[in-house]
This record gives structure tokens, C-alpha cells and sequence, in this order.
């Protein structure tokens, strides 16, 4: 898939999108300064989130106290929620430092004003992933998704997938724990290649709420092609997301770890040139193990393999060796030559 100008999916390094969310506190210029210190840290994606709260939730949300607030979602995204006007400027601000931005609608007007902020992309997250009408709103609008699979299993997200796969658009799909920090235990870095295989057609990434890079890096190994952390210029901020978010130096190190290991996931087995010097001294040739005379036939207990590998006859030819007769008496040690046999 290809978003913007950034083409996505295994021949390509893993991209890595910084999660800003709601971690500015509903503060554009805290916002900016995030922006800021990613674009510093070589990011290429800041993903935001379009809150529109009055389409989102129902009063009922207001007695709802997530695990990680202290507040009612309501007021958690009240209070956090940047106004439509800050938003197209942080839209603004990101793209002329080079980056994308792309945010995630968690209803049908945010959607539809992101659309006519002329979004490259949309994310749909763990939340509405069984969400089938927004994912149909958004679908219809023909731009590439990113759907976030937490809370779901292979099952219950092929409707969700068939909805993509109908609108003919690219998409990816994260797998994502909906636990914020999620401890390792239950963590599916298993789930990556769960998704390649029942979902062949699409990019698979890895959405990772844990604390560190670890399970993030792992995923690249197993093929993720997107990274998605939770970001904040800080992690001494307030804020129900900042215990799971990496700071400018890690998203650094996430941006350049995750592409040393796709270089290294992707190397065939085989010698590579730097190596040879090393094959020329570390492999073995083979010797002679004793004085021999002239004329005898070679036993097994008559030769053995040592360094350097400067020898004629390497150590994977040890078994051709056994059973020749010497042209040649050799002394212990001397590097036999196929010329000395007969």
C-alpha cells in the first residue's frame, strides 16, 4: 500500500507512526512541539485522533470511567480533544516539516471532516473495529485504512475485512493488545503471523501499547510492516496514555533498530562477502595426523581438520580423503593437496 508518498509492505523498512492521540491535553502549541521533536527524530507518520464528541458518545458515556483515567471517557476526550480549527493546523504544521499526518474518526463527522482536511489515510482503531457502519463510512471515501485489530480475534474481524476488500481500497491491519501498559504475557506477537496468514491480501503491522520497544522490534522479525507507538515529547506529562508512550529518543531508536532487524529478516542464508576473509582462517583443512609414508593408504585416524583454511582440501572434503594412497610421504600436520593422493 502507499500512503502519501510512502510506499508500505515488506520490501519496504518498517514504518514507524507516532501516536500523539490525545497526549497534548488538548494544548495545539504542546501539539507542535510534539510534531516538532518527532520530525528531529526522523519520524516519517504522526497519527492524531478527531474527537467530535457530541457524534461519538451518548450521555450514558459520561458515568463510563476508563481503567486508565479518573474521569468519564466524556470528559477525558472533552478536555483533550484539539477544536476542528487546531487540528487543520496541526495538520498543517506536520506537513510542512516533511511528515504525514493521519488521524483516527471515531465517529461519522470526524470522518467527514477529516476528509475535507484531504487526509492521505484513515485509522480505524481497536474500538470501532467491529464498528461495521463508521468502517463502511469510511471505506466509501477510497482512501488507504489502517484498522487496529484489538479485542478482536481472526474471526470477528473478517467482517470488518470484508468491508474493505469490497470498497477496493489498500489497508493494513494492526495486531494491537487494548491495555494500556499491556504487560507481556499478553502480548501476541503471535497474532502478526496469525494475520499474514488468514489475510494475505493485506500489510499487517503491529500496534503496541507495552512499555519499551521490545515487542515492537520483535514484530518486525515476524514481518510487521507498521509500527505504531504512542508518543509524547515527555513522559513527565499527565495523561491517561503517557505511561505506554516513548519519548523523541526512543521513537529514534524504535525508527532505527526496526530497520536494522527488516535488513537482517530479510538477508538470505548464505556467506557474504565481509565474511570471507573470516572463512579463510576460521575453516578448517584438512592434515595430516602423523608421519606417513609413501605409498599408504589413508585411515580415518590418519588425518584430522585445523586451521587456517589455506589448505587444498577443506573440512567438508575430510570423508573424500579416506581410502587414497599417498603419492608423497607427508610429515604430521602438512596440509595435504589432491596431487598427494592416488
Amino acid at each position: 500500500m502507499k500512503i502519501g508518498n510512502r510506499n508500505i509492505g515488506p520490501g519496504h523498512p518498517p514504518l514507524v507512526i507516532a501516536e500523539i492521540g490525545i497526549n497534548h491535553g488538548g494544548s495545539l502549541a504542546v501539539a507542535k512541539e510534539m510534531v516538532r521533536l518527532a520530525a528531529g527524530a526522523g519520524c516519517e507518520m504522526i497519527k492524531h485522533q478527531t474527537h467530535i464528541i457530541e457524534d461519538e458518545m451518548t450521555e450514558e458515556a459520561k458515568s463510563i470511567f476508563p481503567p486508565n483515567a479518573d474521569v468519564s471517557i466524556w470528559h477525558v476526550m472533552e478536555r483533550c480533544a484539539l477544536s476542528l480549527e487546531d487540528e487543520a493546523e496541526l495538520k498543517r504544521y506536520t506537513e510542512s516539516l516533511g511528515m504525514i499526518w493521519i488521524s483516527t474518526p471515531f465517529s461519522r463527522a470526524a470522518a467527514d471532516f477529516l476528509e475535507t482536511l484531504d487526509v492521505p489515510a484513515y485509522k480505524i482503531g481497536s474500538g470501532e473495529a467491529d464498528n461495521l457502519p463508521l468502517i463502511r463510512h469510511i471505506a466509501r471515501k477510497g482512501k488507504p485504512v489502517i484498522l487496529s485489530t484489538g479485542m478482536q480475534t481472526i474471526d470477528s474481524i473478517r467482517a470488518s475485512v470484508a468491508i474493505l476488500d469490497a470498497a477496493g481500497i489498500d489497508y493494513a491491519l494492526l495486531e494491537c493488545t487494548n491495555l494500556y501498559p499491556s504487560p507481556p504475557e499478553i502480548v501476541s506477537l503471535r497474532g502478526v503471523t496469525e494475520l499474514r496468514q488468514a489475510f494475505p491480501q493485506a500489510v499487517v503491522g503491529f500496534s503496541d501499547h507495552s512499555i519499551g520497544p521490545e515487542m515492537a522490534l520483535a514484530s518486525v522479525a515476524l514481518g510487521a510492516c507498521i509500527l505504531e507507538r504512542h508518543y509524547t515529547d515527555s513522559r513527565y506529562r499527565k495523561g491517561p496514555d503517557i505511561i505506554n508512550s516513548m519519548d523523541p529518543a526512543e521513537l529514534r531508536f524504535l525508527i532505527d533498530r526496526s530497520r536494522e532487524i527488516w535488513i537482517a529478516a530479510n538477508t538470505p542464508k548464505q556467506r557474504s562477502a565481509p565474511e570471507e576473509d573470516v572463512y579463510r582462517f576460521a575453516r578448517g583443512s584438512v592434515v595430516a595426523d602423523a608421519d606417513l609414508a609413501q605409498g599408504h593408504v589413508i585411515r580415518e585416524q590418519d588425518i584430522w581438520a585445523r586451521r587456517p583454511g589455506s589448505g587444498e582440501i577443506a573440512a567438508y572434503d575430510f570423508d573424500k580423503v579416506v581410502g587414497k594412497r599417498l603419492t608423497r610421504a607427508v610429515t604430521r600436520n602438512i596440509q595435504l593437496r589432491w596431487e598427494d593422493l592416488g
